[in-house]
């Protein structure tokens, strides 16, 4: 059974979000690092870069496939998780903590109410 922590928002395409004030770290959930299956190789957004709401903002390579991570809300890049630079195990390892990809600041905070909660995305996966 995947986790899907109650404490965060998901998107269909399996990232989850961490609100903390105006601020939202992104990541991608662990359904989705276990279907990329071992993470070689993380290309992580710029700090300053502006992000649109389903628009991709990275890739996460995997011995499997090349994947897109797409921005679940608008707003600005203001910091990446360097440390999948050398380490992008991490993700698979523990994709809700050090795995986390980005954090950026959140322009609009009604998307933020439209992504999907933990039974929300557990009726995506088809796990309740």
């Amino acid at each position: 059974m995947m986790d899907t922590p109650k404490d965060l928002r998901y998107t269909q395409n399996h990232e989850w979000i961490k609100l903390e004030g105006d601020t939202a770290v992104v990541g991608i959930t662990d359904y989705a690092q276990n279907s990329l299956g071992d993470i070689v190789f993380i290309e992580l957004p710029k700090n300053n870069d502006k992000v649109e709401a389903g628009k991709s903002i990275a890739v996460v390579e995997s011995v499997k496939s090349v994947s897109d991570i797409f921005a679940p809300l608008d707003g600005e890049v203001f910091e990446v998780n360097d440390e999948l630079e050398e380490s992008p195990e991490k993700v698979n390892k523990d994709p809700y903590g050090s795995g986390w990809i980005y954090k950026q600041t959140v322009s609009n905070s009604k998307q933020f109410e439209k992504l999907l909660d933990s039974q929300g995305y557990s009726q995506v996966l088809g796990t309740k």
